[in-house]
């Protein structure tokens, strides 16, 4: 991008110039709100009838004109009762409503043209600074995310500096929606979620995905016990009291709540309530610490139904989740563990990462000297391990830093996935105790941390990632066999019997068709291996191997394609 424009003024002020010319070309349309995001701007905008492909055309047109106008946006000020007079006689509630949250303050608002909003900017200098934009879609959207609130028709779009990034962008979008991850996982029958039969955001893991799955979850309990983690389980539903303990139910969290015998309970949000109560049941020794528990605790949260994105945002979803509990003197060691932790778990599936330290926001909770001590823990963790960074003041939770992990992906698009978290609130909210060596009790430090986040939304950025096309130690068929003839059948059970005795994965295509289609399936179900099957393959004891990748290889003998397999799946792990 050019330096000589801010890519977030430029956004906004489209945003601005596509409100003025939908006011245009449709003046009955109401005014939302239209802020600059990650990837563009929206607008969204009260019709009574939605827009379409067509519409969206005949707004960039209009859009053109503005921009060839060079209209300047000039910044002007009214008092609060000036403009919402001025506004509720345009006929804009929803600006009006927006007024409410700044009766003490002077309201700025941005003219360009023949065009007025409220806006706080800033603005680039002129519409004729705008080189390269584009409207790409147009969504429901309520008003202020409330779904019991007016739905709004939301137009989406972004701009660039120049001609040539906004085309990178645009075929990015386009290779983006050949990875889709709910196209493929249909495709590739992965997972399903059924809307109406069973509720939004809820998903069902079919058994090729499952099996992605539990290979996944299998290196990662092995990883987790081989660096000193216990693994643990805590029930789904909880009383209440727990929650309003934790402070969860007082913040009125996104939970579910139900009736037991009288009594109150909520579906579990979060683990680490019921880490705490395990570490209660006894009384701890800074000999024990630190104490480091781990889980694959599934979990629900009552995301609103504008939000859910296919395995990316849901309602129900497992957290790779884990907790260290240990004395202040340990935390720099234990955050050294996790972040070799994470750079070896994120480097198996082929991930760059930059790493976020996140420090003390204005409202939180704790002391001075524990924010100091965390804060430089991480930071000198980050450092002996090398680990550019990027600092965000500010940005914490309100019980303690952080730092986050953002993965960037095969086409180029970045991902917040891995946190760690320092907590000195729940400790104390608990109780949690240890004695130290000088006998007195203290409260532990409590470290949050994920590497998935969650395996639905991993599993989302997986198959986008891959493109379906797993790397082979965890693709749900490592191999399938081919037979040419249904007489080659029963020596294609054999071979794959011999791929699953070596702990290979491996089926036989015993279905009614011609090999060309068989091999055509195979190779859109992405399988790495297809191993076809004749007679002289037969007598040989042979198959002939086909790659995903690399087309026909000829006939090998079975042993050697297993040990062959066998050796990629080592050099991954």
């Amino acid at each position: 991008m050019s330096n000589e424009i801010d890519l977030h003024e430029l956004r906004h002020s489209v945003s601005h110039i596509m409100a003025q010319a939908v006011q245009k070309l449709y003046p009955n349309v109401k005014l939302g709100i239209g802020p600059a995001i990650d990837d563009g701007f929206y607008y969204d905008f009260k019709t009574d009838t939605p827009f379409t492909t067509d519409d969206l055309k005949k707004i960039e047109k209009e859009m053109i004109k503005i921009i060839k106008g060079k209209e300047k946006f000039e910044r002007f000020e009214m008092s609060y009762e000036e403009a919402k007079k001025a506004l509720a006689d345009q006929g804009e509630t929803f600006k009006v409503e927006l007024l409410e949250d700044h009766k003490d303050e002077a309201i700025s608002f941005y003219k360009n043209g023949d065009f007025t909003d409220l806006c706080a900017g800033p603005h680039i200098e002129h519409t004729g600074r705008v080189k390269a934009f584009k409207l790409l879609s147009v969504a429901g959207a309520y008003w202020r995310g409330d779904e019991k609130r007016e739905m709004l028709q939301r137009i989406y779009g972004t701009a660039f500096a120049t001609k040539d990034e906004l085309q990178a962008y645009l075929t990015q979008l386009e290779e983006a929606e050949k990875r889709d991850h709910r196209k493929l996982g249909n495709e590739l029958d992965l997972f399903s979620i059924h809307h109406q039969e069973a509720g939004p955001g809820l998903i069902y893991w079919h058994p090729r995905g499952s099996i992605v799955r539990r290979v996944i979850e299998d290196f990662w309990k092995k990883t987790h016990e081989d660096n000193g983690y216990q693994l643990v389980y805590t029930p789904h539903l909880v009383k209440v009291d727990l929650w309003k303990t934790s402070g969860h139910y007082q913040m009125q969290y996104p939970m579910y709540f139900t009736e037991i015998d009288g009594d109150e309970y909520g579906v579990k949000p979060m683990n680490c309530p019921g880490h705490i109560l395990i570490y209660k049941t006894q009384t701890r020794s800074y000999r024990d610490l630190p104490i480091r528990q781990a889980e694959m605790g599934t979990v629900y949260r009552h995301e609103k139904s504008g939000v859910l994105h296919g395995m990316l945002r849901v309602r129900g979803f497992t957290q790779d989740d884990a907790h260290v509990f240990c004395t202040p003197g340990q935390l720099l060691d234990e955050m050294l563990s996790i972040l070799g932790l994470i750079d070896y778990i994120l480097g198996i599936f082929g991930f760059e990462y930059q790493a976020y330290l996140s420090t003390r926001p204005e409202k939180s909770v704790g002391s001075d000297e524990n924010w100091e001590m965390a804060t430089n823990a991480l930071r000198e963790a980050l450092d002996k391990k090398g680990l550019p960074y990027i600092e965000d003041p500010g940005e914490g939770v309100f019980y303690g830093p952080k730092i986050d992990f953002k993965i960037k992906d095969a086409i180029g698009r970045t991902w917040q996935l891995s946190t760690v978290q320092v907590d000195f609130n729940l400790p104390e909210r608990f109780d949690m105790k240890f004695i130290d060596n000088d006998g007195e009790q203290k409260h532990p430090v409590m470290i949050h941390r994920a590497i998935f986040g969650s395996f639905e939304r991993f599993m989302g950025i997986l198959i986008e990632h891959f493109a379906g096309a797993f790397p082979i130690w965890c693709a749900p068929e490592q191999a399938i066999l081919v037979p040419i003839a249904d007489r080659h059948i029963d020596y294609c059970k054999e071979v794959a019997q011999k791929f699953r005795a070596a702990g290979l994965r491996a089926t036989v295509d015993t279905r009614n068709e011609k090999l060309g289609y068989k091999i055509r399936s195979a190779q859109t179900q992405k399988i790495p291996y297809m191993l076809v099957t004749g007679d002289k393959e037969v007598e040989d004891g042979h198959v002939a191997v086909r790659t995903r990748t690399g087309g026909d290889e000829g006939a090998v003998p079975v042993q050697d394609v297993i040990d062959r397999i066998l050796q990629e799946v080592r050099e991954y792990k």
